[in-house]
């Protein structure tokens, strides 16, 4: 089996979870082979696994002239009706306005290189993560390279929730119906699909977890066991922008303090926010109990887990995240707001604490709680970690889509050795596949 994973940009400090994916994938014996819209940036290469998986992953941009220009000259001349009636999908698809039939035309410009890239490693079907470009893209090479035969299919990983901010301007529904298949990170994910498709069209949207391997995080012996009750060490792990609500955690760390918390915070991770969120602290007087880590590798990452006591995460709208995923295989009792898909992965009272989205003085009470029962934590931590290996075990996910690719028929062809032998017998060129 082989099959196109593609990302906009890939690999990258977000974007673990698919790596760990396509890893999964790979030790199972599907044959996956990545590609990117755009290339990785050098400063997410933060881990040994992500310059390897960087190395070996095919990106369209910053593009080859030589490539793009073969790229579409193979297709017009092998077929020149699909390559207009191509283009005219893309346009179609397009967004109003003239910037979104620009845009439309550069997917179509990728999408014909992703074709001949695919064609060329005998690969009839792509998988994309997100229905933003990869999307787009991924629709446009399949339909072009399966033309009336259909032999091409494809299909997307919807995450939200981003992806269901604007699902007019993504043509999200247009995606939806159009591939062969759709996995969907948790239920709540597919139930916003649901109201896109038609009855008939749900059993397409097939609910596949994200995972972790519970075999790298696991339990340790806390370093912070023997402290006192209420002293308690805080971890937030995510990029720093204002979807993720570090600017909510700050300042329920703040009312904890007051009411003699001893809590400190580490938050892990980068991104625009960073300089208002120092400001903050330094305006909370927190500006020694809060450790910005900036972005840490996996190789690194798990030691920043093991230290902490709670781990906390105050989003304003999230997938099911996977950080929290990593906190509870090692056994850390965590606090969440109760958004989107992660009710699904953390039981209020059960494997932590699930609070409403936008309120301080409740994750302040959530983190006092905690703080105050060491047992209660432990406990916590120990459902977390059975919930994990129960539901979101990366092994046991990578089955499910082995299983889903398989009866798609994704798989190797002989159709672009096929027709490379076609094309040469009429001496079209030397080389378009």
């Amino acid at each position: 089996m082989r099959i196109a994973y593609l990302c906009n940009r890939y690999p990258a400090v977000s974007l673990t979870f698919i790596l760990r994916e396509v890893r999964a994938l790979r030790r199972l014996g599907v044959d996956v082979q990545t590609f990117a819209v755009r290339r990785a940036f050098p400063e997410h290469l933060v881990s040994a696994a992500d310059r390897e998986e960087c190395a070996r992953t095919y990106a369209v941009l910053p593009p080859d002239p030589g490539a793009l220009a073969l790229a579409h000259l193979s297709a017009a001349v092998l077929h020149p009706l699909r390559y207009l009636g191509t283009l005219g999908l893309a346009l179609r698809l397009r967004p109003r306005g003239l910037r979104g039939a620009v845009w439309q035309g550069f997917y179509f410009a990728e999408a014909i290189v992703i074709w001949r890239e695919c064609r060329r490693r005998g690969i009839s079907h792509i998988h994309a993560h997100f229905a933003n470009v990869a999307t787009d893209v991924a629709l446009l090479a399949s339909y072009f390279g399966g033309g009336r035969t259909g032999d091409w299919s494809w299909s997307f990983t919807l995450h939200g929730p981003v992806e269901l901010y604007d699902v007019t301007r993504s043509r999200l529904p247009e995606k939806l119906r159009r591939a062969q298949f759709v996995i969907c990170i948790s239920d709540f994910a597919r139930s916003q699909a649901m109201a896109f498709l038609e009855h008939e069209q749900w059993g397409k949207l097939r609910v596949v977890h994200c995972g972790v391997d519970p075999d790298v995080f696991r339990p340790v012996e806390h370093s912070n066991e023997a402290m006192p009750a209420r002293d308690l060490h805080v971890l937030s792990v995510g990029r720093l922008i204002d979807l993720k609500g570090h600017a909510l955690l700050l300042e329920a760390v703040a009312v904890a303090r007051a009411e003699g918390v001893q809590a400190r915070l580490t938050i892990v991770g980068d991104g625009s926010t960073r300089p208002a969120l120092e400001a903050r602290a330094a305006r909370l007087g927190l500006v020694d109990e809060v450790t910005f880590a900036g972005a840490v590798g996996q190789d690194d990452i798990a030691g920043f887990y093991a230290d902490a006591d709670i781990f906390c995460l105050a989003s304003f709208a999230e997938g099911v995240p996977v950080v929290l995923m990593e906190a509870m295989a090692m056994e850390i009792a965590v606090i969440a707001t109760g958004i989107a898909g992660i009710p699904e992965l953390v039981e209020d009272g059960v494997s932590g604490l699930v609070v409403p989205p936008g309120r301080a003085d409740r994750l302040a009470a959530a983190l006092r709680t905690l703080a105050d029962d060491p047992a209660l934590r432990r406990a916590m931590g120990k459902a977390g970690r059975a919930k994990v290996l129960a539901e979101f075990d990366v092994a046991k996910s990578a089955a499910q889509l082995r299983e889903l690719f398989g009866s798609s028929g994704a798989s190797s062809t002989p159709s672009g050795s096929a027709a490379v032998e076609s094309v040469a017998a009429v001496g079209i060129a030397a080389d378009l596949g």
